[in-house]
């Protein structure tokens, strides 16, 4: 039996509702959550995504932004039945500029990464895009052949989240952080060749007409530094894009490989 200050805090804490409750979400059930809140079934299956904003640029020995692009643009068509975390899926573009001069610019077409460089060979894109996609497989996470498992809570920007792995049936694991009051992702982390990467999120907004959740402002760090903000200003869900947005361009210019994908 439990005696002195230590039992008794022991023993409140035991019947306080806020630690029955997080004794007893399961995983699937905090996952579930999520997808109510950010949009429900539009939210996990969208078909195309629009994103335009605004993004600033580190490098990993400075301290204030080596590049800053006025505007940021990534368009998306989301692949179907996603069972692999952290590879090239659907296709998508993303494009940095600053004024009239391109800072990067990277696409998947479905077959062909490219830059405002050329085309990437595989083996580069393949290390590429496991630096950098992540997100979308939360969209898969109640799927067949998926395992969650859950994860001690934590704080991400002071707010409290609950943690869970996502393991895909290929065995990659991303880590998820949600909300406690409002079930939001504010935090994703995986294993890249980069190294750690982490993801947090915030400024959040729901679309009147879609009910459709955008995280306004996203930072990105790679072992535990940061390397961009970005901050999306116009969400657009469900529109039509053409398949040639997503192929390469003619004219190409230097490129910069930090980005947010939403993905």
């Amino acid at each position: 039996m439990f005696t002195g200050r230590l039992g008794l805090a022991l023993l409140l804490a035991a019947f306080l509702p806020g630690a029955i409750h997080a004794q007893q979400q399961a995983p699937r059930e905090i996952v579930e959550q999520a997808v109510d809140a950010h949009g429900g079934e539009l939210w996990l299956s969208p078909g195309t995504l629009r994103l335009r904003g605004h993004a600033e640029f580190y490098s990993p020995g400075g301290t204030q932004p080596r590049s800053s692009a006025d505007d940021y643009r990534m368009w998306r068509v989301m692949g179907s039945e996603r069972d692999s975390a952290h590879g090239a899926d659907g296709k998508v573009r993303i494009s940095a500029r600053s004024g009239s001069t391109t800072i990067f610019e990277v696409g998947f077409n479905g077959e062909t990464t490219w830059t405002n460089n050329g085309i990437m060979p595989k083996a580069e894109a393949d290390a590429y895009w496991a630096s950098n996609f992540g997100f979308g497989i939360i969209r898969s996470a109640l799927n067949e052949g998926f395992k969650l498992e859950s994860a001690p809570p934590r704080d991400v920007e002071g707010a409290p989240v609950d943690l869970v792995r996502i393991i895909d049936p290929t065995g990659q694991i991303t880590l998820f952080g949600f909300d406690q009051d409002s079930r939001f992702i504010r935090y994703m982390g995986f294993r890249t060749p980069r190294g750690w990467h982490e993801r947090t999120y915030s400024d959040f907004i729901k679309l009147p007409e879609s009910g459709w959740v955008q995280a306004r402002s996203v930072k990105l760090y790679y072992d535990g530094v940061l390397s961009n903000t970005v901050f999306w200003e116009e969400t657009i869900v469900g529109e039509p894009l053409s398949n040639d947005l997503f192929d390469p361009p003619f004219a190409r210019h230097g490129l910069e490989t930090d980005n947010d994908t939403g993905d």
